[in-house]
């Protein structure tokens, strides 16, 4: 029933004062009103997730298009097959997740703006932007913020928009936001696919060079393992310096509180992971402390002592895991784990 429809029934109203008409134009308003999407938040209160479209989807084929042919073949391609949905890409289960975690929050406060904000950050120029709203509009996918820069690097925008985490396919431009203070990180695909939970967000972390500095790989790379335990127990009370990704865990701990709040902590639709090649007995106690210094949790702890994170995070089946690493990378991806590549510090390949 459209909306003049209804002003056509309540108008019909009968002088009797009889009211099945009204209740009836009322339902129909209401179910207009619920298969509305929820409007964005405001991004001064949102946790904002900036993607782009190769992570989001896969364009594989659309993007050898363009390597092999040229710009004006690939904005022609996408435009002749506008209507055919893109399939999902390495970000799509983390998009999806986060949407879950705003429905609950949605249900708790109705009214807030705390909750996760999805911004669609990608150098595709205009033209390809109806496949690409086509696309989130046929997987229901709550994403109303486009930033489409034409050719142009995208990275200029991230401030702007106020950006919590940036995700791309794209090395360099992950390593250009890094070096802007923007957390960030290189999406992989899963060489296997892992089913994953629906309806919990599970972030699992990398330590040294993700959330905290890499003050400590330095040591590592420079005096070896024995000179590093030395270290890190006569320091073992000052807090290591924060790392790239450690504002995105406090943006993270803020949405669980909200939950906390409510007597939700066993029911949290978020669950963060410190999966740690540190050993617990030598090295553990110092990031555990910096963590509590920050004030923040982290809801399981790892300490892995070097050997393989692949058949763990197997276990754990995060939607997203963030490493320094390409070696942790590739072994997380053999097990059919979702990774993403953070370029920073000493090791960063």
């Amino acid at each position: 029933m459209s909306a003049i429809e209804i002003k056509g029934v309540i108008q019909a109203k009968d002088d009797n004062g009889e009211d099945e008409d009204w209740v009836a134009a009322k339902a129909a308003f209401d179910s207009l009103k619920s298969t509305k999407k929820p409007r964005p938040p405001k991004p001064q209160h949102a946790v904002t997730i900036a993607v782009s479209s190769r992570t989001l989807f896969n364009m594989v084929k659309e993007r050898k298009i363009y390597e092999e042919e040229g710009l004006e073949r690939y904005v022609a391609y996408q435009q002749q097959h506008e209507n055919e949905p893109l399939m999902p890409g390495a970000a799509f289960p983390f998009v999806k997740a986060l949407m879950t975690v705003n429905t609950r929050l949605r249900e708790l406060y109705p009214d807030s703006e705390e909750l996760f904000d999805i911004v669609l950050m990608t150098n595709n120029h205009a033209q390809v932007g109806v496949r690409l709203i086509n696309s989130i509009n046929h997987y229901d996918l709550t994403i109303e913020r486009f930033c489409m820069t034409g050719g142009e690097s995208p990275i200029g925008y991230l401030k702007a928009y106020m950006t919590n985490l940036y995700l791309s396919k794209d090395s360099e431009k992950v390593q250009e936001a890094i070096e802007e203070g923007i957390a960030a990180a290189t999406m992989f695909t899963s060489d296997n696919e892992n089913p994953l939970s629906d309806t919990q967000l599970r972030v699992a972390f990398d330590g040294d060079a993700v959330l905290f500095s890499d003050e400590s790989e330095i040591i590592v790379k420079e005096h070896g393992l024995d000179i590093f335990f030395e270290h890190e127990k006569k320091f073992e009370n000052k807090p290591l310096a924060q790392g790239p990704l450690k504002c995105f865990l406090e943006a993270l701990g803020k949405l669980q509180r909200k939950f906390y709040s409510k007597n939700e902590r066993i029911e949290c639709p978020i669950r963060t992971y410190l999966v740690t090649a540190r050993s617990a007995a030598s090295s553990g106690a110092r990031v555990l402390k910096t963590l509590r210094s920050w004030g923040l949790e982290i809801d399981e702890a790892l300490f892995l002592a070097g050997a393989p994170k692949g058949p763990l995070l197997e276990k754990i089946r995060p939607h997203i895991f963030f490493d320094d690493q390409m070696f942790h990378i590739e072994g997380a991806q053999e097990l059919g784990t979702i990774a993403a590549h953070v370029p920073y510090g000493i090791r960063k390949e």
